[in-house]
């Protein structure tokens, strides 16, 4: 039997420092709890294990919604990024995403900083290998030291190290990311515990030494020259950036990865996890896709005092020597010498439809879960589930009501919303096409949606309120001023005939002028030589909530729409068996998974639209009765 000792108790327990367990952390210490973040080994902090960067299609939108909530990761990219894009402009707002490549390292060791700098809060090596449960109540956690420590709640956060396994072809081997110790105590005892926990696989790709490429005969890539930052905080960042590379595979990479499928991981047998639908790795694109020519690949770097480069898009679990001879078919790639191979990764994470939408385990109470342990994927999903369950396990110590973002507020929303009441059979990403509600869900307005809700728990500091404030005053008194002035009509054709456009007939407020499709706030200058200064957060909303604004009223109207069964709250002791009318599958789902409204019940699986109709019925004649 192995030997304890006791070293202390906490409000809260975060097991994993990776991007949930930082969020989670910082959330609960900064809410005035006492607070111990534990990670298998402090180098696994804010670890980059794959691609070395935030933001992306939907990312952003969440990692807009962390800082305006008062979290971290917008900040911390801020501080280490060595390249920033705005992508997917040609599109509208609702689907632009801000993308910035970190220096990786630099991205974990300022994260460190923060962490070990934060009041409440104790960074801890140790690996935890049993939670302590008694009566279906988390106590807190024996690590494989002995050490034991009590805490009010715990958030799990593992990431993928829960039983980690790595793939290289045939071989496989136990080990977390990056070459870390995996976490099998744990799994065990999560099964032993009862939770229902499932194997997912996800993978990284080959890293190269830049000085073994051809940067001539691939297509650069370089930064936006005006720099978008990440966080509200933030105004104008300037920055020497480096440029990322692109290249495509061809005929002859293909022809070496088919002849060389069976000595995959993936389809030789070796590797049983589920993987990633929308981030496959190359062999199984060839697979899938056998009529494309070719696969677009990005090398970039992974930070300023490193020579390795990171091959985007060809994550494998093909043999080394295979990946070298399909690598050095690709042009640019001819010399490369590989430092750190592809592999891929299975490892143990929960069925989220376990969890509450306040990422509270149904039944072990004070056991909140969050990240890839919930079957998502991505840097950024992590960090918004760990500070929404690093919220949630404060209000519950609090004997408060949770903190949940509905689907019409918030990307976080819909993500939670997602995993919780739909479930997942991959690693689950998100996707601006998730959002159903995407116009009023722009990355841009992520400040004026949710600061006001940050304030008010407590996240959110005097100095950040206070300067959104000023920026919300900003803009209205902008949106205002913009609808008021008129310049003459002689004033508006020289303008317009500047830009090939034909002239106007009558006189137009500048909002007018604005929201024409060639015209934007910035080229408009010469027309408004009195505009105030204005900070690029607000010079965005100003332009989009002009140009879109009978777009943004349309949706506002679905909103409320959606807001009126969300708003139809249900009992958990609601005898759906009793409910005439109710299909037998609906009966059992919904007595099963207990929804909170009407609105989270139409959203499970096996619930039909016409179940619906018979519950708010049902609902109604009770209403009358009461």
């Amino acid at each position: 039997m192995k030997e304890t000792c006791f070293l202390g108790e906490y409000d809260v327990i975060v097991v994993g420092a990776g991007h949930a367990g930082c969020e989670a952390g910082l959330a609960s210490a900064r809410l005035g709890h006492s607070t111990l973040l534990l990670s298998i080994n402090l180098e696994a902090v804010a670890m980059m294990a794959c691609n070395p960067s935030i933001g992306g299609s939907g990312k952003s939108h969440l990692v807009r919604e962390i800082d305006a909530l008062g979290g971290e990761m917008g900040l911390n990219i801020d501080k280490t990024f060595i390249q920033s894009r705005m992508l997917n402009v040609a599109k509208g707002p609702a689907v632009h995403f801000l993308r910035a490549q970190a220096d990786k390292e630099q991205y974990h060791k300022e994260m460190k900083k923060v962490l070990e700098r934060q009041e409440n809060l104790d960074l801890r090596q140790g690996e935890v290998a049993e939670l302590i449960v008694e009566e279906d109540q988390v106590k807190g956690v024996i690590l494989s030291s002995g050490a034991v420590f009590h805490a009010k709640a715990v958030i799990l956060a593992t990431g993928t190290f829960l039983r980690g396994r790595i793939s290289i072809g045939v071989n496989s081997f136990p080990s977390g990311p990056n070459g870390l110790s995996p976490s099998i105590s744990l799994a065990d005892n999560l099964v032993e515990l009862g939770l229902n926990m499932r194997c997912f696989k996800t993978g990284t790709p080959a890293r190269a030494l830049s000085t073994s490429l051809h940067y001539e005969k691939m297509q650069e890539q370089p930064g936006d020259p005006e720099i978008v930052p990440f966080s509200f905080m933030n105004d104008d960042l300037e920055r020497e950036q480096l440029s990322c590379w692109l290249t495509y595979t061809n005929e002859e990479t293909h022809r070496i990865i088919r002849e060389n499928f069976l000595r995959s991981g993936t389809y030789s047998g070796v590797i049983e996890g589920v993987g990633p639908r929308y981030c496959p790795s190359i062999e199984v694109k060839i697979d899938r896709f056998p009529d494309r020519a070719r696969h677009q690949l990005f090398v970039e770097p992974e930070g300023l005092d490193t020579d390795e480069m990171y091959i985007q898009g060809m994550s494998s679990s093909l043999p080394e020597d295979v990946q070298v001879a399909f690598y050095k078919t690709i042009p640019g790639l001819e010399d490369l010498r590989i430092v750190r191979p592809a592999y891929a990764i299975e490892y143990d994470c929960i069925d989220p439809l376990e969890l509450q939408l306040n990422l509270e385990h149904k039944r072990i109470e004070n056991l909140f879960c969050a990240g890839q342990f919930n079957g998502s994927s991505g840097y950024e999903e992590a960090a918004a589930q760990g500070l929404m369950a690093g919220i949630n396990a404060v209000r519950k110590i609090e004997g408060k009501e949770p903190f949940i973002l509905d689907r019409s507020e918030a990307y976080i929303g819909v993500l939670i919303d997602d995993l919780v009441t739909k479930g997942t059979e991959e690693p689950y990403r998100i996707m601006t096409s998730r959002a159903e509600y995407r116009l009023v869900l722009r990355q841009d307005n992520a400040d004026l949606r949710l600061t006001e809700k940050g304030y008010e728990l407590g996240l959110v500091s005097q100095e950040r309120y206070e300067r959104f404030c000023s920026d919300k005053a900003a803009m209205e008194k902008e949106l205002e001023r913009l609808n008021t002035v008129s310049p003459t009509a002689k004033e508006t054709n020289a303008f317009l005939e500047s830009l090939g456009e034909p002239p106007i007939q009558k006189r137009l407020t500048l909002a007018e002028l604005l929201k024409r499709p060639e015209v934007t706030y910035e080229n408009m200058k010469s027309l408004d030589p009195d505009r105030p200064a204005l900070s690029g957060h607000v010079i965005t909303k100003v332009e989009v909530q002009i140009k879109y604004a009978g777009y943004i009223s349309k949706q506002q109207t679905q909103v409320e729409r959606f807001r009126k069964l969300e708003d139809k709250k249900l009992s958990p002791d609601l005898p759906y068996g009793e409910i005439d009318g109710l299909r037998l599958e609906a009966q059992q789902k919904l007595a099963e998974f207990k929804p909170l409204s009407v609105g989270q019940a139409s959203r499970i699986s096996g619930v039909s639209p016409a179940d619906i109709n018979v519950l708010l019925i049902y609902l109604e004649k009770k209403r009358r009765q009461s």
